[in-house]
């Protein structure tokens, strides 16, 4: 089994790879980190150089988590994968068997979320894998 993390640099998901860093290593399992990287629109060379740019600052978000999984003594596994961020969370723990799939808080209302369609509503809804939802520090 593994743990997968969606990770942005946002202060909530930098709180929530502490909480799947301790929770792989309590369990001995792969850390599966996780952006979403999909870009706006679909077609033409401006489109691909937007989603290369995306994908490139992906990679570079997802290389400082690896470096404090690391500290840790925690195996990760970075994948940076072409749809929004709770589509690319729900792929990736069903592709991996996972435990479960962490995700940061930006600690907005519930209303919020359900109205603007935030990542961690969109997987409390959709996953068929536990959500371990992390809020902010207030």
């Amino acid at each position: 089994m593994t743990v997968v993390l969606g990770y942005d640099e946002s202060p909530g998901a930098v709180r929530a790879l502490h909480v799947a860093i301790e929770v792989s290593a309590a369990f001995d399992e792969l850390l599966v980190l996780v952006y979403g990287a999909a870009a706006p629109g679909s077609l033409g060379e401006e489109y691909a150089a937007h989603r290369d740019a995306v994908r490139e600052a992906g990679r570079a978000t997802l290389s400082h988590a690896v470096a404090v999984a690391d500290e840790a003594g925690v195996r990760t596994r970075v994948e940076v994968i072409d749809q929004k961020p709770a589509q690319a969370l729900i792929e990736a723990a069903m592709r991996h068997s996972a435990r479960c799939i962490v995700v940061g808080s930006w600690g907005e209302s519930p209303l919020r979320g359900a109205l603007l369609g935030s990542t961690p509503h969109k997987l409390l809804h959709l996953a068929r894998t536990p959500v371990l939802c992390v809020p902010t520090e207030p």
